[in-house]
């Protein structure tokens, strides 16, 4: 048997201002979904404490565990910035963040990088530096309040690091030797891996394909966000039986991957979180549609990725 067990979750996002975390609670709870990732939002990093101590409280009525926040529009990405402010202000809310998943009794707090503006890609190194050392100085302050992880999303272009499985290793590879150097003052370290991300250059050409990518990371693995899309990874949506005619992505081939490669992840238990956005966002015509999609695409999942 493998001794890694997989769970299939989902990410908060395609509530956001349209259903409230009760309806999506009570929802996981009837199609036996246990696992919630907070995706980010405006407010998140300037609300108390009460409202994520309530929602914590929220949760588990409906058996629901808030197990990772994460974010969701690109928005601590302040160490590729060369305007005055944005680097630390990016720290300030990146520590927000680390509290709010400590209220939430999350294990796991992160984000992708975020992006070089493509004007400036000459600074993607000097900017690259500068989130590693912004990174070891969170996985200090996260050991601080008792997070166990600080997640990192690799992302699909070359102004997005890592990308690449060069950068992948190479960041991966950078934070956990800082880890193991002071294992006792640090939290570890871990990528949240996108299935659906693969990497086409410039010109039009597939240079790695989503599961070469995934691969490279599955020595720094934690968990996984789950999401269908197309042979350009440009759209990316659920796992409806429409959206499966149209998509490219095999579940079944990431949760093999997962299985015969137990022995090299970091973690023996691997949460796979549905991400998508749902149906157009504030529409009478379409935000009704939204729990009829989260249920057929979790059902699909809970078919093809879990292991428990």
């Amino acid at each position: 048997m493998p001794d890694v067990t997989l769970h299939v979750g989902i990410k908060t996002d395609p509530v956001e201002y349209r259903y409230s975390y009760e309806w999506l609670f009570r929802l996981m709870a009837e199609e036996g979904i246990r696992h919630a990732q907070l995706g980010s939002f405006v407010e998140l990093y300037l609300l108390p404490d009460e409202f994520f101590l309530d929602l914590r409280r929220q949760a588990r009525r409906y058996g629901v565990t808030l197990s990772s926040v994460f974010t969701t529009h690109r928005e601590l990405g302040g160490c590729f910035r060369q305007e005055p402010g944005w680097q630390t202000v990016t720290f300030r809310m990146y520590r927000r963040m680390i509290e709010v998943g400590v209220l939430l009794g999350a294990s796991a707090v992160g984000g992708n990088p975020g992006a070089v503006l493509r004007d400036q890609l000459g600074f993607k190194g000097i900017g690259l530096w500068r989130y590693l050392a912004m990174i070891k100085q969170l996985m200090d302050y996260a050991h601080t309040v008792g997070l166990p992880y600080v997640t990192i999303e690799p992302m699909s272009c070359l102004a997005e690091p890592p990308t690449l499985p060069g950068e992948i290793a190479a960041v991966g590879d950078e934070l956990a030797r800082y880890h193991a150097e002071h294992p006792d003052s640090t939290s570890g370290v871990g990528y949240c891996v996108d299935i659906a991300h693969g990497y086409i250059d410039q010109d039009g050409m597939l240079r790695h394909d989503e599961v070469a990518l995934f691969r490279a990371t599955l020595p720094y693995l934690h968990h996984v966000h789950l999401k269908n899309t197309d042979e350009r990874f440009e759209a990316t949506f659920g796992f409806t039986a429409a959206e499966r005619q149209r998509g490219i992505i095999q579940v079944e081939t990431f949760r093999d991957l997962l299985l015969a490669n137990a022995d090299a992840l970091q973690v023996k238990e691997v949460v796979g979180y549905l991400e998508i956005a749902g149906p157009k966002l504030g529409r009478d015509y379409s935000d009704h549609k939204l729990g009829g999609m989260l249920r057929e695409s979790l059902r699909y999942l809970r078919q093809t990725f879990r292991s428990d």
